[in-house]
């Protein structure tokens, strides 16, 4: 099967990293070969064969409304299938500009979405997208959700056509990802140092609206543990004034980027991992995973998206509602006081992401999905 991948940009967060993780699964079965289209990060192109697939990325001048500028991605695109003759055509929605792309490909090209999240903050833009978005996920071969909820929930997601396939496709978290260097063990060493003997709570994402890090801060006015906040975004700036403005600056971290070699360290020296995203564009939370993976009890928020998917009461973690500070105050709270209940919630997470989460179920899923649409009468 030869298959594009419409991954909207390459390094950018968490629907990236799937892309990537989900590709190169795929071509390691042997069965698929990937090209992988996205917008560059600067006015200039690149190309490259880094992760076993050819990864082609087009100029972009700018982001609007979360939507990269680069007008020559369907351009791109049929030159790419004149080149390969591709099979399927697989795009990771919301993503208007590869919506417009696929568009460009001949409709014997099978089309199938996986479904990250609804549009949630662009509401004046989705007044008038939202009708041809709907027309066009209706018309789609195939769809997958990483939840339940991706597929239940939302909002913009028509009802099924006949023979349109639709699959819970869980994501599959790398354990590759997380693993031992010299630069992580002495990062390790640092940050216990800076925590002096203090519990830590730590947290890793763009510093966006719906991250819910201005929540969080207040949440930790009166807990006396070391909070690292990872990532960086338009909001830091602002995020950093309320630490200084709350007295919290011997009680906060600002990491910054986190390289993927040290990101081991971070969760391993935290004691509780919070995820204290606000509303629905938090739709997965791939790094709920990574602290799971790691033994990690995590406190999310309710928002009715595949987070809770993830994360399950009372299992797993803890549940709050979405930017209630007083309950996620007592969440970290209650976990910090009872080492116990941290060990069983951190044990049972590992135990999930192994049983329900790994790269090998979400690549089998995906070729079920592949293998579905390019039957002459598949059923959904």
């Amino acid at each position: 099967m030869k298959v594009l991948h419409l991954g909207k940009f390459e390094t950018l967060g968490g629907i990236e990293r799937h892309v990537k993780t989900l590709a190169r699964g795929l071509v390691a079965t042997g069965e698929v070969e990937i090209v992988n289209l996205v917008s560059s990060d600067s006015p200039r192109g690149y190309e490259h064969a880094e992760y076993g697939y050819p990864t082609i990325a087009v100029p972009r001048h700018g982001v609007v409304a979360s939507v990269a500028i680069s007008p020559s991605l369907p351009l791109v695109a049929r030159r790419l299938h004149r080149e390969h003759r591709f099979d399927i055509v697989h795009l990771h929605f919301p993503d208007p500009l590869g919506h417009l792309t696929a568009l460009s490909l001949p409709r014997s090209v099978r089309r199938v979405i996986s479904w990250h999240s609804d549009i949630i903050r662009q509401r004046k833009a989705l007044a008038l997208y939202g009708p041809v978005l709907r027309h066009f996920v209706r018309g789609v071969d195939g769809l997958i959700g990483a939840s339940p909820q991706h597929l239940v929930v939302s909002a913009q997601i028509p009802p099924a056509r006949a023979g349109q396939v639709r699959r819970v496709v869980p994501y599959g978290f790398d354990p590759g990802q997380l693993t031992w260097s010299e630069r992580a063990t002495a990062r390790k060493s640092e940050l216990l140092a800076r925590a002096a003997g203090r519990p830590i709570v730590f947290t890793v994402g763009r510093h966006v609206h719906y991250k819910g890090f201005d929540v969080l801060l207040r949440a930790m006015a009166d807990i006396d543990a070391l909070l690292i906040i990872g990532g960086t975004g338009p909001l830091t700036a602002d995020l950093k004034r309320q630490a200084a403005a709350s007295g919290l600056q011997d009680r906060v971290l600002f990491a910054g980027y986190v390289p993927d070699e040290e990101l081991v360290a971070f969760y391993d020296v935290c004691d509780v991992f919070t995820m204290p995203s606000t509303n629905r564009g938090e739709a997965f939370g791939l790094v709920q995973l990574e602290a799971m993976h790691l033994g990690k009890p995590v406190v999310s928020t309710r928002l009715g998206t595949g987070v809770e998917f993830v994360n399950v009461e009372g299992e797993t973690g803890l549940l709050v509602p979405p930017g209630d500070v007083s309950a996620l105050r007592g969440a970290i709270q209650r976990l910090l006081a009872d080492p116990d209940l941290r060990r069983r919630l951190g044990d049972a997470g590992r135990a999930r992401v192994a049983s329900t989460f790994s790269v090998a179920q979400m690549v089998q899923g995906t070729l079920d999905v592949y293998r579905s649409v390019l039957r002459p009468s598949a059923e959904g």
